[in-house]
């Protein structure tokens, strides 16, 4: 994969051309020139892999709203967006950021691919917990808008399990994607197209499951007061670690300083996706939401995230911060330019957005023959939803195309400040689109139950 650039250099003298320059290079890293059948290719199998993990996380999440922890402590459910969230704004910026390393090579040096991974995974570890502590004072906090006392044991749980599941699923998740974005490069295959579906195909299922496991036991030991506080509190203290071992790449650490702002910003932005669930999944006309939000959310926020890593390893290999290359004049383009130019970005947002009713349609067949008559399935809501999927996908990916030309243009990197806001309002545009699909079939129906029969309550772990 070669990239071949041509600067040229003129010499003014007033008003008068006095001379010029020209320089011909040669790299032997860059983005390589896809056609849409090649990017569909290695876009599809991620997405459906990925697709697989939201509908097991959509399945859990159906079947841990009615354990003992979840029905007492209302403020879990609210949780759940910002934690699930958390991908989108550490592991899939994560990916992002080990992506365009890769496709400009900087880690192609073992020493120098070390001290990159590193720093990121320490940054990444660091991030998750200060999110995570944050997502669970923002979700007490909408919560008492509606309460008059919250209990101290279960404000200690909540931050407990809080902290410890951002900081396991981080992890977990942080190793599996320097081993992708490595692998892929050593294929020849653009880990821009995998990286980010394949941190969603787990993400959401290990965050969830983490979630269910460690606030059900800290709620079995509720008599231990100290436990709960003790645990989140030794979590935090590993903090000056990852910062020690942050600010040795340069890069990670202008991250460290400057990053915080997207990833807070977007999980404030998640709470209130899961304000609308916490309100929702206990009112008959939205049974079923559960198991469709991670569908509706995940699918959305893969599909930006990969069009805003892409467009973003556009930008680092053609041109320098805060120059927009030729082909993207301006800074705001207008909407009909996002999907039909002729520019690769605009090819790649084609071919995303085509896979979104697809997608929809098999992963909700799926759900459907798993869940039977708990899910909704006459012919308006599926309409519905499918129509509020491409929906969201649409503002989406217009909006990734705003952000990383705004971001690019201020001289800021896209890779850790748009996946964060548009993961973040992908939660919130499914979360709130799916509500009113099942507002609107329950109207259309006159009140009707959606999907008829009775849901499936499983019993307590």
């Amino acid at each position: 994969m070669v990239v071949t650039e041509l600067n040229l250099e003129f010499r003014f003298q007033g008003q008068k051309l006095r001379g010029f320059s020209c320089e011909l290079t040669r790299s032997p890293h860059g983005v390589s020139l896809e056609t849409p059948l090649s990017t569909t290719c290695q876009v599809t199998v991620p997405i459906l892999l990925s697709g697989l993990g939201m509908m097991a996380a959509g399945l859990v999440m159906n079947a841990v709203q009615h354990w003992p922890v979840f029905l007492e402590v209302k403020d879990l459910l609210t949780l759940v967006p910002p934690l699930v969230g958390l991908k989108g704004n550490l592991e899939m910026t994560l990916a992002s950021r080990l992506s365009t390393a890769a496709n400009t090579g900087q880690i192609d040096s073992p020493r120098e691919r070390h001290r990159v991974i590193s720093s990121n995974l320490a940054l990444v570890q660091l991030q998750a917990t200060v999110v995570g502590l944050l997502a669970a004072v923002a979700a007490l906090l909408l919560g008492a808008v509606t309460r008059e006392e919250v209990a101290v044991a279960q404000v200690a749980l909540l931050c407990a399990s809080s902290v410890i599941t951002a900081f396991l699923a981080a992890f977990a998740l942080g190793v599996l994607m320097a081993c992708i974005v490595i692998g892929a490069r050593r294929l020849g295959v653009n880990p821009d197209n995998i990286a980010t579906p394949i941190a969603a195909s787990l993400g959401d299922l290990i965050t969830l499951s983490i979630l269910a496991v460690v606030s059900s036991f800290f709620y079995k030991h509720t008599d231990s007061w100290l436990l709960a506080p003790l645990v989140c509190l030794g979590f935090v203290a590993l903090t000056p670690l990852w910062v020690v071992l942050a600010k040795r790449n340069p890069p990670i650490a202008r991250v460290l300083k400057f990053g915080w702002v997207p990833i807070i910003l977007a999980m404030v932005i998640s709470s209130f996706g899961g304000l609308i669930l916490s309100r929702t999944l206990s009112e008959q006309q939205y049974r079923g939401m559960a198991v469709l939000t991670p569908v509706i959310c995940g699918v959305g926020g893969n599909l930006v995230a990969i069009q805003s890593s892409r467009i973003s390893t556009y930008l680092h290999v053609r041109s320098t911060p805060g120059v927009l290359p030729l082909p993207m004049k301006g800074s705001c383009p207008r909407p009909w330019a996002t999907f039909c130019s002729p520019e690769i970005n605009s090819t790649s947002a084609r071919v995303l957005l085509l896979l979104v009713v697809p997608g929809h349609l098999l992963f909700f067949c799926v759900i459907r023959l798993v869940e039977g008559p708990a899910v909704a399935s006459s012919r308006t809501f599926v309409l519905l939803y499918l129509l509020a999927g491409l929906v969201q996908v649409v503002v989406l990916l217009y909006l990734a195309e705003v952000a990383v030309r705004l971001t690019w243009h201020r001289g800021l990197d896209p890779d850790d400040h748009c996946i964060p806001y548009l993961t973040g309002l992908g939660d919130l545009l499914g979360t709130g689109l799916l509500a009113l699909c099942f507002l609107a079939d329950w109207s259309l129906a006159g009140g009707a139950a959606p999907g008829g029969g009775s849901a499936w309550t499983p019993g307590p772990p």
